[in-house]
């Protein structure tokens, strides 16, 4: 009977610890705010010991593919090969919206230009035009030097669907792992130009419209930005919603009044337009 007692103690114990872990992994974007909502959650939740990492959306949701989050958070909808991989494995993820972002474009502030168009884009990402004064006689003569998200940022796939269409990324276009990176890396660079969500603007760099269109919230919760998109967590739902446990109690949190708050002070337009 001891012994029984003793197995069942420490059965117990494994299973007690399990249930109260919660592991997030994904979007680069989603890191700052996520950082936000952990620490919010564990003042009410302080027995669940939370993990959360933000390497881009493709790693967060090949994580929840190989069973190693719990949360895969994803400034992108799923590609059709991981559709195709959940299925194969009989596996059933759900989108949670949880925020409405706008892809900002930023310049260093030696650039004097204050819009530039899908198309203009386009031609400076691609490499067709590789100076300033390509895109208007009137900008200064030197190069161009742009920075881009790495490719396993959810940001850098829907820039490249909005932006890129079939066509390839230059080798001239320089990759870089963080979204902070690319705020860091502009402010020091003249002439440069990056990408960003717009929560990660700072002063410390100069956004331009795009079609003459500005990041505003309403622009972006309309859709009237040209480069707006949903923010999502996704879930494993394979044996069904859950109604209890850290997973629940984290998206109801990130949900609530207070979480969808801590979105629009992250800088980014709530998922429900508060």
């Amino acid at each position: 009977m001891k012994k029984l007692l003793v197995f069942s103690l420490l059965t117990f114990l494994v299973f007690a610890g399990f249930a109260n872990t919660l592991v997030i992994k994904g979007s680069n974007t989603l890191l700052e705010v996520s950082q936000m909502w952990v620490e919010e959650f564990s003042k009410t939740n302080p027995s669940v010991k939370v993990t959360l990492e933000g390497a881009g959306s493709s790693t967060g949701i090949s994580a929840l593919l190989n069973g190693t989050t719990d949360v895969a958070n994803s400034s992108r909808w799923l590609k059709d090969t991981e559709v195709q991989n959940m299925i194969s494995q009989k596996r059933w993820f759900a989108p949670v919206q949880i925020a409405w972002d706008g892809i900002a474009i930023v310049v260093n502030e030696t650039v004097p230009i204050k819009n530039l168009t899908i198309s203009q884009l386009k031609d400076i990402y691609t490499g067709k035009v590789t100076r300033w004064n390509q895109i208007d006689p009137n900008l200064p003569a030197r190069d161009i030097v742009a920075f881009s998200r790495n490719t396993a940022s959810g940001t850098f796939e829907v820039f490249s669907e909005k932006v890129l269409g079939s066509d390839k990324l230059s080798p001239r276009i320089r990759m870089l792992e963080s979204t902070m990176a690319e705020v860091e890396t502009v402010q020091k660079t003249p002439y440069s130009i990056a990408y960003m969500g717009v929560g990660y603007v700072t002063d410390k760099v100069k956004v331009v419209s795009v079609n003459g269109i500005l990041p505003s919230k309403q622009n972006i919760l309309s859709g009237k930005y040209p480069l707006s998109r949903p923010l999502f967590i996704f879930i494993d739902v394979t044996n069904g919603w859950p109604e209890e446990g850290p997973v629940s109690e984290y998206l109801k949190f990130v949900m609530s009044k207070k979480g969808q708050e801590i979105v629009e002070k992250a800088g980014f337009v709530a998922a429900l337009g508060q």
